[in-house]
């Protein structure tokens, strides 16, 4: 089943690449009193992740923090060491590997990528959180690039 809004985030693990290695997140502290723009990609450094969707985050930060976002974060179904190296010059965004795809498995957005090679990883998605539930939920339509942008979540949050 998948999210909605209004539901609790689930509890999984994610990790982050920090200076002393990986290190994982602890979820109640990084969702806690927080409002967190969330965006999911299928895999770091794929074309339209990069090309786009990453870009529009950064591009956008500013905007989005004076809109009352505290912290801008992806995910995608990567390691912690594919999703460093793809954010290390996005210092705006702070990078979760769900490396298992746990979480995309816990809010039922996972997608099918066995016919471009990539396996099971993460739909395309965005997701406003506030205090660990999610106040707006966007899944593209396969192959899209609209709903889940930062240009996007920025009208959700006038």
């Amino acid at each position: 089943m998948t999210i909605s809004e209004g539901d609790t985030l689930p509890k999984t693990n994610f990790v982050t690449m920090t200076e002393n290695g990986p290190q994982p997140v602890d979820h109640d502290q990084f969702f806690g009193g927080r409002k967190i723009a969330l965006f999911s990609v299928p895999g770091a450094f794929t074309p339209t992740c990069s090309a786009k969707h990453l870009p529009s985050y950064v591009e956008k930060a500013d905007e989005l923090k004076a809109k009352g976002i505290d912290e801008i974060a992806t995910t995608a179904v990567n390691d912690a060491f594919v999703m460093g190296e793809w954010t290390k010059d996005a210092d705006q965004v702070t990078a979760l590997a769900d490396g298992n795809g746990e979480f995309v498995e816990a809010v039922g957005l996972t997608m099918d990528g066995t016919g471009f090679g990539m396996g099971k990883r993460g739909q395309r998605f965005s997701m406003i959180v506030n205090d660990g539930v999610v106040e707006k939920l966007n899944v593209e339509a396969p192959g899209e690039y609209k709903v889940s942008s930062a240009e996007h979540m920025l009208g959700q949050l006038d």
